[in-house]
């Protein structure tokens, strides 16, 4: 899953107004901000495997510290402490917190049974969505719409930054999907890897541009 995670974060301003997007929006994001690290660290491994499901070619051979379902729990309980010690926002921490817990949730629907419980946890979870094209699409897409327009309706714009940071941002969101759905399979892991620090961005994207926006 990919917009239907940032559907999450658009969201969560609804909940956590006082909360920076860039926050709200690296929460459920932050098991795959981590996941390219730590394959760069050798810790967790990914294959290239066309036709491992319908929707995407990538095999997550390993990923227990970024992907298992304690480990997102210890990462949500860290960084809503962390939120929370450097705000003292309680809403944006519990929000911070079950926002990184969503990311886990939301790809047990997606992925074929390859999420672990904890690390080293041998049983393996996930129902599959990606099996189907046309329900991943249709299912994230229902939900990166919705996630926008709660953000939308929830704040307004206060320069033309605020504007078209915001809506390019959507679009560009959307082309990177329809992208990544329809286009080539990666060259290797390694590329992979690199290319996805670019995730980095998307969360400073997202504050600078709720920056310009009011509540």
């Amino acid at each position: 899953m990919f917009i239907g995670h940032m559907a999450v974060g658009f969201a969560s301003k609804r909940v956590a107004p006082r909360a920076s997007l860039g926050v709200l929006m690296a929460a459920p994001m932050a098991l795959d901000l981590l996941w390219p690290i730590f394959l760069l660290a050798g810790w967790e491994h990914v294959r290239i495997d066309p036709g491992n499901t319908a929707f995407t070619p990538l095999n997550f051979v390993s990923y227990p510290y970024s992907h298992s379902l304690v480990m997102s729990v210890v990462w949500g309980a860290l960084f809503a402490l962390i939120y929370w010690g450097a705000t003292r926002y309680v809403a944006g921490a519990v929000v911070v917190g079950f926002g990184v817990v969503s990311h886990w949730v939301l790809d047990f629907f997606t992925h074929r049974p390859d999420l672990p419980l904890y690390p080293g946890g041998t049983a393996l979870f996930g129902l599959g969505l990606w099996n189907s094209v046309a329900g991943t699409i249709a299912v994230e897409s229902v939900m990166f719409a919705c996630g926008v327009w709660m953000y939308a309706s929830t704040t307004r714009a206060r320069n033309h930054a605020g504007i078209y940071g915001f809506w390019a941002f959507v679009v560009f969101m959307t082309l990177v999907y329809v992208a990544n759905a329809f286009g080539s399979p990666p060259p290797s892991a390694e590329f992979l890897a690199r290319f996805s620090l670019g995730i980095w961005l998307i969360p400073l994207w997202a504050w600078w541009f709720d920056w310009n926006r009011l509540v």
